[in-house]
């Protein structure tokens, strides 16, 4: 937990990070001056930025819960008092709290939806370029990677670039993630995120190895593919660049030893693995990029607070870029990841919200032990038995991904079954206060949620049937 901003002096500058929430809990006791205007714009993210404008003028910027326009941002503006020598914490606060209630008011006026949905215009198909669109327009399908596609993008702009690997022990039933998270707010704060879930698809949620964790990373930086931070690292080795070890002691409650070795090429779709968002493609707004390792063998250990796990099993290593604002990337998404002794199976899914024609994009990959037997984009996932659960959302009760080969549509594959372990329905909103929400979800039915599911699910292909541990994530997050 970050402690309460410091008291700095004018001209100096400060940045900090908060959550609505924490600034909602803190009790301010003293009286604010009515500030002489104040503009609102767009983010969701809590990044307060304080500086001078001139002698006597000093803006207060943060981009908590505020309204987009177009492609332009702009950022909270609060004009103060010129005779305000510095800004204490209680200030910058009920600054904060009088420009998210007029917000607030904006939004209800508007019926625009900031948080998820279509807070943009209806630009229409002209205004997407999928990966799949250049595929049938005569590019390959797929290639194989080299190490320069897992090379750190870090775009200037608004993006979150992460690099996971999603492993599983099929002999224990140990299953999981270890995921970086490297973004950049509006250009203005750059930080760093180690998250590590594990869980156990025979004992599920009683596992008592059953764990989460989520660290701010220090110190870190980027060279080429590899990440470095206090405490952790993520570096490429051998002679093709085909293993990455990832070394984290940055939680005491997970700290992670993991060799990861490919088994079979790596896959890239289309000519780079993006797809692109803007009416003009060689100006784009937005992007969307993934590049996959879709089976390596995994070998470490896991040093838990009060045992250590032993892991030998299959690892899907994925690189994403999302380089733009995630609900105006996408409405949902639906993600496999399956291991089993012989197959490994990738989906990829995501939709687009109205404001880009509700365009779906989908990415497959069947694997052998030791070869890529099919990549493909005219998948299709289907949700079986959904039921609307407590918050909204029609969860799947067991569901069915079906795989193709090439630009075909006849289907080659399937993985499916039922999914009766929910290991966590991630609320993205949690952090925000629950009148935000009841406000932002009535204008625009905004509610975003993550499923993430570990189940014994089974891939059927040419004539075989295999059972193997997936671990699948349903994302609902506007109508």
């Amino acid at each position: 937990m970050l402690s309460i901003p410091k008291v700095y002096s004018f001209p100096q500058s400060y940045v900090g990070i908060r959550t609505i929430q924490q600034c909602l809990n803190f009790k301010v006791t003293n009286n604010l001056s009515t500030p002489q205007n104040t503009t609102v714009s767009t983010n969701l993210h809590s990044i307060f930025t304080i500086s001078p404008l001139s002698p006597s003028v000093y803006i207060v910027n943060s981009s908590i819960l505020s309204l987009y326009h177009h492609n332009a941002l702009t950022v909270w503006s609060i004009t103060l008092p010129s005779t305000c020598a510095c800004i204490h914490h209680h200030i910058l606060i009920r600054s904060l709290l009088l420009a998210l209630s007029l917000t607030m008011l904006k939004w209800v006026q508007s019926g625009l939806s900031v948080v998820a949905g279509t807070a943009e215009p209806e630009y229409g198909p002209e205004a997407i370029h999928t990966v799949t669109d250049s595929i049938t327009n005569g590019i390959a399908v797929s290639r194989d990677t080299v190490i320069e596609d897992f090379a750190w993008i870090q775009p200037s702009s608004t993006n979150v670039e992460t690099q996971t690997f999603y492993f599983t022990d099929l002999a224990s039933g140990y299953a999981g993630f270890a995921q970086v998270i490297h973004s950049n707010v509006m250009g203005i704060k750059t930080t760093a995120q180690f998250t590590f879930r594990l869980f156990n698809n025979n004992t599920g949620a009683t596992d008592p190895n059953a764990t989460w964790t989520s660290t701010a990373l220090e110190d870190f930086r980027i060279e080429g593919s590899n990440f470095y931070a206090k405490d952790l690292s993520i570096i490429s080795s051998g002679d093709n660049n085909e293993t990455y070890t990832l070394t984290s002691k940055v939680n005491p409650e997970s700290e992670v030893e993991l060799v990861v070795t490919r088994l079979t090429p790596g896959v890239i779709f289309g000519k780079d693995g993006t797809t692109l968002y803007g009416d003009d493609i060689e100006n784009p707004w937005g992007s969307m990029r993934h590049v996959f390792w879709p089976r390596c063998s995994s070998k470490g250990t896991i040093k838990l607070k009060n045992s250590t796990v032993t892991i030998d099993g299959y690892t899907m290593f994925v690189m994403a870029m999302q380089g733009m604002k995630p609900h105006h990337a996408a409405k949902s998404w639906n993600f496999l990841n399956f291991q089993s002794e012989n197959f490994s199976a990738v989906q990829m899914e995501f939709t687009t919200p109205r404001s880009y024609a509700t365009t779906k994009v989908n990415v497959a990959i069947l694997a052998s032990k030791d070869k890529i037997i099919a990549t493909s984009i005219n998948n299709n996932v289907e949700h079986l038995n959904s039921e609307v659960d407590e918050v909204g959302w029609p969860v799947p009760k067991a569901i069915t991904f079906n795989f193709t080969s090439g630009t075909d549509d006849a289907v080659v594959a399937k993985v499916g079954g039922e999914l009766p372990q929910l290991v966590e329905r991630v609320d993205v909103m949690a952090e925000i206060p629950q009148f935000v929400k009841n406000i932002v979800s009535g204008v625009a039915g905004a509610k975003p949620y993550i499923y993430q599911f570990c189940n014994t699910l089974t891939i059927e292909y040419n004539g075989v049937s295999e059972e193997g541990i997936a671990f699948n994530e349903a994302t609902f997050i506007s109508e």
